[in-house]
């Protein structure tokens, strides 16, 4: 049995709405076209499943988000998302406020002015309460030891005191609040983001194995976090992106930064220069993002998720000229499941680095990876006629969002990717007019929620990510 809707539009109580009503379409000019009409439907759905996901999962004026809620049940679970779940619900919030301006910019002014403000509220009450995961320690890395205030995995009972050392921080969840960092400064033009992302990503790329092998050549790769060995697709693909968007930043300015690095004559000298800015973060994203196209493209031209078989097999220092500095770790098995994420942030990486550079060979590589993405990961008629179906089970829907954004930042460079964005519009479209259920959906868009109710638990980033796909929709069917 298949749950259907029986009231789209439900009194909620979060960040002063009352008498919370559907979004009016009646503000769309006589003149508007149809796509703007799909634009503006897409963008007041992503505001409905982001305003009840956030009144459902956020608990008390600190924010801490219960991981899973049962809309049947009215149920929050005790479990505490993590940072990264937490930080889904700024992504959403993001592509809202991205989906709004641009509604701005096509001369819905109403819609925008009618929201903007709300959400920008929300977007920096989730800044402030984010520092629950927030705490400091010190870190050896291979150039350098310092002190680094970073996100825990895990919240922390008060703003600064979360576990950080070792394993508790991992490199790719600072790299998704980069990202985010960076977006909504493009959207506030607030310098605090700025500022925030540039120190994250100093901190992750420090986290970049700068020692060298015996040809003197960079071992590279960041490893999952500093507490850790292997090196992950998730912990380098996600950070070519923002690095490229650094560098336009920068671009045509001359701030300066500190590039540490290995002396490639003697393999051991460490070394220390000033550069621009903008040549630096766009170096650094090339060098990610040719080292795993190197060692993680799998025979199915699509990325696989580790370099795994690594040596040390733990984490150690060792002491050169009476400082001690990580040592650099050779891994030599690719290894693990293809996620869609993984290949989603390699084709955004590609095309923002094409985009930045006209390089040929980045527009060659997406092309490919967007044809060879499809392919693998999206499975015709397998569940509905008609339908494609992605692989839901464990984290995959958060994953698959990523993918979709990245088949909209190659459009521009590859309209056939129209196609592949057109599977997702589909299938939220058929989780919306069939299972929305209090503001929310269902884990598997096509199937439908369980039919015994107290098994309806839901994955709190997993309607963020409903949010945000519907927002970058709305906001691709206008940039069209």
């Amino acid at each position: 049995m298949k749950f259907l809707t029986t009231s789209l539009f439900l009194f909620i109580h979060v960040y002063g709405l009352t008498n919370y009503q559907p979004h009016s379409t009646d503000n769309v000019s006589d003149g508007a076209s149809k796509k703007e009409s799909l634009a503006e439907e897409n963008l007041n759905r992503a505001m409905e499943i982001l305003d009840h996901t956030t009144n459902s999962h956020f608990v008390g004026q600190d924010m801490a988000m219960a991981r899973f809620y049962n809309p049947f049940t009215k149920t929050k679970s005790e479990e505490t998302g993590s940072v990264w779940m937490y930080s889904s619900a700024i992504e959403a919030v993001n592509a809202v406020l991205h989906g709004l301006q641009k509604q701005k910019e096509h001369g819905n002014t109403l819609l925008y002015e009618e929201n903007y403000e709300k959400y920008a509220g929300l977007l920096q009450d989730l800044y402030q309460n984010i520092d629950f995961y927030q705490g400091t320690f010190e870190l050896t890395s291979y150039t350098q030891t310092k002190e680094w205030t970073v996100y825990g995995v895990n919240r922390g009972k008060s703003k600064g005191t979360a576990k950080v050392e070792g394993i508790e921080n991992v490199y790719d969840d600072q790299m998704w609040l980069i990202r985010e960092l960076l977006e909504s400064y493009k959207i506030t033009g607030n310098e605090d983001y700025l500022e925030k992302a540039e120190y994250l990503t100093d901190y992750v790329l420090d986290g970049w194995d700068t020692t060298r092998d015996e040809d003197g050549n960079e071992r590279g790769g960041i490893t999952w976090g500093p507490g850790y060995v292997t090196k992950h697709s998730c912990s380098n693909g996600p950070m070519i992106s923002p690095l490229v968007w650094l560098h336009e930043i920068y671009e045509g300015k001359n701030d300066q930064i500190t590039q540490r690095f290995i002396d490639p004559t003697d393999k051991v000298t460490r070394k220390s220069k000033q550069v621009k800015k903008s040549e630096y973060y766009l170096e650094f994203a090339k060098k990610i993002y040719d080292w795993q196209k190197e060692e993680l493209l799998g025979e199915q031209g699509v990325y696989v998720d580790m370099m795994g078989g690594c040596t040390p097999g733990k984490p150690q220092t060792e002491i050169i000229d009476g400082v001690e500095y990580r040592v650099g770790i050779s891994c030599k098995d690719a290894v693990g499941t293809e996620f869609t994420y993984n290949s989603g942030t390699m084709l955004s990486g590609a095309a923002d680095l094409y985009r930045a550079t006209g390089e040929k060979r980045f527009l060659k590589d997406a092309k490919k990876l967007a044809d060879a993405s499809f392919k693998f990961f999206a499975k015709r008629d397998q569940t509905i006629p008609g339908y494609y179906t992605y692989e839901v089970n464990g984290f995959r829907n958060w994953f698959n969002g990523v993918l979709m954004r990245a088949f909209v930042d190659v459009y521009p460079y590859y309209p056939k990717a129209e196609t592949y964005i057109t599977s997702f519009q589909k299938n939220l479209d058929f989780g919306y007019e069939n299972f929305l259920h209090q503001g929310m959906l269902p884990t598997d868009l096509l199937k439908g929620w369980d039919s015994e109710e107290a098994k309806n638990n839901t994955e709190g980033m997993f309607n963020f990510t409903f949010a945000a796909e519907y927002a970058v929709l709305s906001r691709f069917d206008l940039e069209k």
